[in-house]
């Protein structure tokens, strides 16, 4: 599992280069996406290569939302995969979060 992040203008954009976010690496991926919640008030988590998603995966995408939202910032999810949007849908999370299709739709539903 790893994070890439980019900047574009004022939008971070982070890809989460893993097939799962579970409760096998949902810690990880809330210590490491602390310090870029942090740093920016705009971030897009392009969610392409997840196919699997659980409880504590969401929670962490949570966190991670909370954290921003705190500071006035906002987190949109782009290039989410079926079974995660079908999940997604099924918890209503995308009632939270903005999804979006692709990487590009979410930097510009910034604008």
């Amino acid at each position: 599992m790893e994070l890439i992040t980019e900047n574009i203008g004022e939008i971070t954009i982070v890809t989460l280069l893993a097939e799962e976010l579970d409760a096998a690496n949902a810690k990880w991926f809330k210590s490491q996406m602390l310090p870029v919640v942090e740093k920016s008030k705009k971030i897009v988590l392009d969610m392409n290569q997840v196919q699997f998603v659980d409880s504590s995966g969401c929670g962490a995408l949570l966190s991670s939302l909370r954290t921003i939202t705190s500071k006035g910032g906002d987190m949109k999810l782009a290039s989410v995969q079926k079974p995660v949007q079908t999940l997604f849908e099924l918890i209503r999370l995308h009632r939270i979060v903005e999804i979006s299709e692709d990487r590009e739709m979410a930097i510009r539903s910034f604008e």
